[in-house]
């Protein structure tokens, strides 16, 4: 018996990286949204390290003076756990959001997303529409190409130079900065730093654009793992879209499709041409798809324009397209949230327990005593404190187990905020005084200003 077996070839337009991509600009509801969470982050990046708290500046990593000042709270080296519990916290936020939308950070949030799209409108706004920008980029150089060019690249390098300033002003005082720059009176390490993220910025949304998301970014490649079966995320309905082919306006849907056997896409390509990444939405599920819904929003108006449903194209879940209920909420997603939850409480525990505060006593190495001319025991000991708080404050120091003791130190301790100060401290107490050679002893630190910062260390008093 033999089988006849016809081929049939399916034409798929693969991604090249090595094709210039020309975005179509499009409007639409998702893009309002999109357009204003943007303007949102972009001003909230640019105005942050201009706010003031208390005379200085609100939120600064100074990494010079190894603190990290955000509004009344100062961190330093020695509050790293903060830094695991922000990472950890990050890391489940990041599964719980995908896992339930998907790369919804990729397409609204993301800075290189951002970035790119501002820099798409302004090449948008300077050489036409993408069809006029092909046409001048496989033109001869001109003059007015020439033109075009320069202040294209001039602006993208002002929006360059203006976000690389901005993100060193998180790190250097915002004022000390745009001064020094201004004047051209700033440091080498610091216009490094500015050339350097400059350079960033604009190869990054300038020239490399989708490669980034694509070809550098981890994320888009184990993504993957957190999708389910209820993963919202961009899909084309291709049981109600195929067969595709071009048609006129006042052609009938149902007759194409019962004559022509034509589904509702319209093979108009433009989901692809508006495509920050190039790549063809009606191939099916792909890695490079950043979840921002510009195809969603030009096939719902070519849907409008031909009186079809809109949706063809739309934020759904693997689930649904095929024909099941999608579950909002699963295990996995409510123990993502749970993490996410109990990090969130841990954190905000910590930070209210946490005393800016940080002292350390060390023993004289020199000798364990002495014995003065009256007879009287001596320990010599090296008190270190830090003042985390961004107040001066004066501190006392107390011993609860020696209750006749004579205090010998600086009679106002008086320590500046972000200063640490070593204070040499001698203890003198009578031998009859004490029971034992060794007396464990405490010594309580507390800034007068502010009881509540109150810190205790353990030491050893000896005497022979």
């Amino acid at each position: 018996m033999k089988y006849n077996f016809k081929e049939e070839q399916l034409i798929i337009k693969p991604y090249k990286s090595e094709q210039s991509i020309y975005i179509r600009e499009q409007k639409g509801v998702y893009q309002t949204y999109r357009r204003l969470l943007s303007w949102l982050l972009i001003i909230m990046f640019i105005t942050i390290p201009f706010l003031q708290y208390q005379g200085q500046q609100a939120v600064l990593f100074d990494i010079g003076k190894q603190q990290f000042r955000v509004f009344s709270l100062t961190f330093w080296p020695q509050d790293f756990v903060l830094l695991a519990g922000i990472l950890t916290l990050a890391a489940f936020a990041l599964f719980f959001v995908t896992t339930w939308l998907g790369r919804v950070w990729c397409g609204y949030v993301c800075p290189q997303t951002i970035w790119t799209l501002a820099y798409v409108w302004v090449e948008h706004r300077i050489e036409g529409k993408r069809n006029q920008r092909k046409a001048l980029d496989k033109a001869p150089w001109n003059l007015n190409k020439l033109k075009k060019k320069t202040l294209k690249h001039s602006l993208w390098l002002s929006m360059s130079f203006l976000t690389a300033t901005t993100f060193i002003s998180y790190f250097i005082p915002v004022q000390s900065l745009y001064t020094d720059l201004l004047s051209f009176d700033s440091t080498g390490l610091i216009t490094f730093w500015v050339l350097f993220f400059t350079l960033c910025t604009y190869s990054n949304a300038g020239w490399l654009r989708e490669k980034v998301c694509i070809d550098m970014c981890p994320y888009a490649r184990f993504q993957s793992a957190m999708f389910d079966k209820n993963t919202l995320l961009v899909a084309y309905d291709a049981q109600r879209g195929e067969n595709r082919g071009a048609r006129k306006l006042k052609d009938d849907a149902q007759q194409l499709k019962q004559e022509q056997g034509l589904g509702d896409c319209v093979d108009c390509n433009l989901c692809v041409e508006v495509c920050p990444t190039g790549i063809d939405i009606r191939n099916g599920m792909q890695y490079e798809c950043i979840n921002c819904a510009l195809c969603i929003d030009t096939c719902d108006e070519t849907m409008a324009r031909f009186n079809y449903k809109k949706g063809l194209i739309s934020y759904t879940s693997e689930q649904a397209l095929t024909g099941g209920k999608s579950k909002r909420f699963n295990v996995k997603l409510i123990a993502y949230a749970s993490f996410c939850l109990v990090c969130s409480i841990a954190m905000i525990l910590w930070i209210n327990a946490r005393i800016p505060l940080e002292a350390s006593v060390l023993r004289d190495r020199n000798g364990l005593y002495s014995v003065n001319y009256q007879g009287m025991i001596k320990n010599t000991y090296t008190l270190k404190i830090l003042n985390k708080s961004q107040q001066p404050l004066h501190f006392k120091i107390k011993i609860p187990e020696l209750e006749t003791i004579t205090l010998k130190l600086p009679q106002k301790l008086l320590i500046k905020p972000g200063a640490m100060q070593t204070v040499p401290l001698t203890l003198i107490i009578d031998r009859n005084k004490l029971d034992n050679k060794m007396t464990n002893i405490n010594f309580i630190i507390q800034a007068i200003e502010q009881p509540r910062i109150l810190l205790k260390r353990k030491s050893i008093f000896f005497r022979d």
